[in-house]
């Protein structure tokens, strides 16, 4: 099984779904990690983050690291 083997569905955020909003979709990867996509443009490329790095991705997410 290669580590970039997508093993689940694409998801949306749910604050995209519901306010209509164009958003990146996240599907898990067969090594734990994520691949990413443009929900405007699914067939325009994906981008690959292993575990370490998504896990890294969130905790800044969650501490606002990315927030203006």
């Amino acid at each position: 099984m290669k580590h970039q083997e997508i093993v689940t569905a694409f998801k949306k955020a749910s604050a995209s779904q519901s306010a209509g909003q164009d958003c990146v979709e996240v599907a898990q990867t067969a090594d734990g990690g994520r691949a990413v996509r443009d929900s405007k443009n699914p067939a325009g490329g994906l981008q690959f983050y292993a575990p370490a790095g998504w896990v890294a991705f969130i905790d800044g997410v969650k501490a606002g690291a990315f927030s203006g």
